[in-house]
């Protein structure tokens, strides 16, 4: 039974993410990059990319990571994921981590009322409306559990509006309004544009008492070759 049931979750992500491929329509796609830096100091880079496939939306995600002591790497990180979501709610996930040697997989499809997700951890029937921590996607400022695509879990978080403040986007002041999101590895900082709710900054808690810092290189309608565009002009 435990194997159809895998078979099953499998068969539906690879058929999504299949179907959504080759039909993607022409409403114009978004994109973030983040260099992303450990205490200050460059590790690698995090990209997303966002289509539409009718009323579905499809979220393509890579992140490198490399963390260097004394010219040797200490840590590796690789992280690939795609989900489609519909009306806010995931329709599927595949994801695959590679956190210093450690593989990860998380799989997962809507079924008839529930969502069917499969991770290291074991199986797992959640909610039939699941959404991720989907950063680009400022809805899941309102929930109250989320899926970790890394490890599967599906957290307890609680969201916090803090402040307004600037932050560097592109190399450009942006007006930004600052939300911490408390989750089981800890309080997570994101900024979101004040003028149009996009996503642009990030702070995260790492291991050692150290944080993670994403610095917005491209967002939806800025990015830095754009910046240069405007100055020249």
């Amino acid at each position: 039974m435990k194997i159809n049931r895998i078979k099953s979750i499998s068969t539906l992500v690879a058929c999504g993410i299949a179907s959504s491929a080759y039909a993607v329509d022409d409403v114009p796609g978004k994109q973030w990059q983040f260099d992303v830096a450990l205490d200050g100091k460059p590790i690698g880079s995090h990209t997303f990319e966002l289509q539409h496939d009718g009323s579905k939306q499809v979220l393509t995600t890579e992140a490198s990571f490399d963390v260097k002591f004394l010219f040797v790497t200490a840590f590796r990180y690789r992280h690939q994921n795609t989900e489609i979501w519909n009306d806010g709610c995931l329709m599927s996930i595949d994801a695959s981590t590679d956190s210093n040697g450690k593989q990860l997989e998380v799989r997962g499809a809507i079924g008839d009322r529930s969502f069917d997700l499969l991770s290291d951890d074991g199986s797992a029937t959640l909610p039939g409306c699941v959404q991720t921590f989907a950063y680009w996607n400022p809805a899941i400022l309102e929930s109250q559990k989320l899926l970790n695509s890394q490890t599967g879990a599906y957290e307890d978080v609680t969201v916090t509006l803090e402040g307004r403040e600037q932050v560097p986007v592109a190399g450009e002041p942006v007006d930004a309004l600052r939300y911490r999101l408390s989750a089981a590895a800890g309080d997570i900082t994101l900024w979101y544009s004040a003028e149009d709710n996009t996503w642009v900054g990030l702070e995260a808690p790492a291991k050692g008492g150290r944080k993670i810092r994403y610095q917005a290189v491209v967002v939806p309608g800025r990015d830095a070759s754009q910046q240069l565009i405007a100055r020249s002009d």
